[in-house]
């Protein structure tokens, strides 16, 4: 079952499609070429494409971390959205323990912690009997699953992904994405990463981000899914990326 059941939209807010256009000027050129991208409420949408396209800039200026420039439009995005950003480095407090680390966003907002929430949080994603300990006494792989709980505790209307679990071995990464796809069901979230077969397995929506040259401004292209099995359709979306 999911943590927080199937669907966590806010229905204070219409999210169903959110879309960028236009051309972002950034660094000195055009970051972005002009072009569309929807984000369908519910759903997971990938982003993938080659180092410096800006795939993690593009999820900075959904998290509200960077500005965004005059010419580029953040279409359907209401400034009180709450967003939930989770990063590769996990940014564990080293002195606090594994359970205070899940639900550190109520202390630093201020508010009462929901020791329920944590407590069936640290359950669901086994790490009842690792709570008290400290991020030096455990592996990589429960930091990122503290670092999941910590960002499903936020319930948030926009999770922002950006390759959190790039430095996992290959079986923790493929638990991870698992947890992912159940904790995760039903929620809006945007997924940057570089591992077609981890699109595939994650993705409702991939949008390739492409540049004409090297350097230049990324334009964003829906990548057609196929009928063919998982391999394949990751064989096909590493194609697609050798071709950007």
């Amino acid at each position: 079952m999911p943590l927080w059941g199937a669907v966590a939209i806010s229905t204070s807010w219409d999210i169903t499609t959110l879309k960028i256009t236009g051309s972002g000027t950034s660094y000195p050129a055009n970051l972005f070429a002009p072009s569309e991208l929807s984000l369908t409420a519910g759903k997971t949408t990938v982003l993938v494409g080659t180092s410096g396209s800006g795939k993690s800039t593009l999820l900075r200026m959904l998290a509200g971390l960077e500005c965004v420039p005059e010419n580029f439009r953040l279409e359907g995005l209401p400034s009180g959205l709450k967003r939930a950003y989770m990063t590769q480095d996990v940014h564990l407090l080293p002195w606090f323990t594994v359970e205070r680390n899940a639900g550190i966003s109520n202390e630093l907002r201020g508010e009462a912690i929901d020791h329920s929430g944590v407590a069936r949080a640290l359950e669901q994603l086994d790490l009842v009997r690792d709570a008290q300990k400290y991020p030096g006494q455990i592996s990589g792989g429960m930091a990122q699953r503290t670092a999941l709980a910590r960002t499903l505790l936020e319930d948030a209307d926009l999770n922002l992904l950006d390759e959190p679990f790039a430095a996992l071995d290959a079986i923790t990464r493929r638990n991870m994405q698992d947890l992912v796809k159940q904790h995760f069901h039903g929620k809006t979230v945007v997924l940057v990463t570089h591992d077609p077969m981890e699109a595939i397995r994650l993705g409702d929506a991939i949008y390739v981000l492409s540049q004409a040259e090297p350097g230049g401004p990324a334009a964003f292209t829906l990548f057609a899914q196929t009928d063919d099995d998982a391999p394949a359709r990751a064989d096909q979306l590493f194609k697609r990326l050798q071709s950007t």
